[in-house]
């Protein structure tokens, strides 16, 4: 290594963001070999585009989840908005059949951004916790959907619409890769730049962010908005390859806020990489897969959510205060 990369300020990045993540891209890993491992075939080409197809939703979720968590904030809404959106498609192709699939997936990506600018704003103007926030919101698309469909959805989706989520990119692509591929992708260049630098610093200290100039409000809304544009998307795709169900997105909320933490985030925010939370989601899917393969009962998924989110929170929280201590002594101070 020469000494003009060895002091590159972009290999310093690299290498600090890789760092932070480090545990989850080793957990990953240690998982996808125990996959081939478990099943010699995993790795055929169109199995393992087929197990990327099934994590691109909670993949794409956990990116938006991490922009609320990272700027102090929670979003519990994201399954109900799953939900909705795919009985919503379905109900409104069930009374106009003909109705352009752009157009249909525009208007859920609209609807999910609205109920984002609802969460934040109740958040930031009413100062409501967002937790608080978020679960209202999540009892209110529950309810709704129940009310509009009696508990059992009406209508179906159409093939042009399905395809989103089950068909492929020259015959051979899924379409649901090439959407997480561009989600992670927006989701990193955002992080990368001057918002996300300052959706961090508010997630660090709120009172130091606003005394430097941050519009702190403003940030947070929009980290809720594209919270629920990704909850959108994420029904585009569930609605396409698992159809229609009053519980589509049941348990998604959770799923997300695990893969987030498990990549390291901190809960309060102002720490963790995104592609470290994506990383997460990965994780998730491939340990859920990994279980199944082995025979162990899909009832104990909620189980496996708890001890990681425990765990992880434990970890990170103890990780933090040392940072903090050996902060405090390198300046001087006492700890607190």
């Amino acid at each position: 290594m020469t000494t003009a990369t060895a002091t590159n300020p972009a290999y310093k990045r690299v290498v600090r963001s890789l760092g932070t993540g480090a545990p989850v891209y080793a957990l990953l890993a240690a998982l996808l070999v125990l996959l081939a491992i478990t099943d010699i075939g995993f790795y055929e080409p169109d199995r393992f585009l087929a197990f990327v197809k099934r994590a691109a939703p909670l993949v794409i979720l956990a990116a938006g989840q991490y922009l609320v968590i990272v700027c102090g904030e929670f979003d519990l809404s994201v399954g109900a908005i799953v939900t909705a959106g795919v009985v919503a498609a379905a109900e409104v192709y069930g009374s106009y059949p003909d109705a352009p699939w752009v157009l249909m997936a525009a208007g859920l990506l609209l609807a999910g951004a609205l109920a984002g600018l609802v969460n934040g704003l109740i958040t930031t103007r009413l100062r409501v916790p967002s937790f608080i926030t978020t679960l209202g919101m999540m009892l209110i698309l529950e309810g709704a959907v129940f009310y509009w469909t009696g508990g059992s959805p009406h209508g179906q989706l159409p093939q042009d619409f399905r395809q989103l989520g089950r068909g492929t990119a020259m015959g051979w692509l899924p379409w649901a890769v090439l959407a997480c591929l561009a989600a992670g992708a927006l989701a990193v260049l955002l992080m990368r730049s001057d918002f996300g630098r300052t959706l961090i610093a508010t997630g660090d200290s709120e009172r130091a962010a606003a005394l430097s100039g941050v519009r702190v409000h403003r940030a947070r809304v929009i980290a809720f908005v594209l919270s629920g544009m990704a909850a959108a998307l994420a029904a585009i795709l569930v609605g396409g390859f698992s159809g229609v169900s009053a519980q589509a997105g049941r348990g998604y909320e959770f799923e997300a806020i695990t893969a987030v933490v498990l990549g390291g985030v901190v809960l309060g925010g102002g720490r963790g990489s995104v592609v470290a939370a994506m990383a997460g989601a990965f994780s998730l899917q491939a340990l859920f897969t990994l279980l199944n393969l082995r025979g162990v009962s899909g009832a104990l998924e909620s189980t496996v959510q708890g001890v990681i989110v425990i765990a992880a929170v434990g970890i990170g929280a103890a990780d933090w205060s040392r940072l903090r201590r050996r902060r405090t002594h390198s300046s001087g101070g006492t700890p607190s």
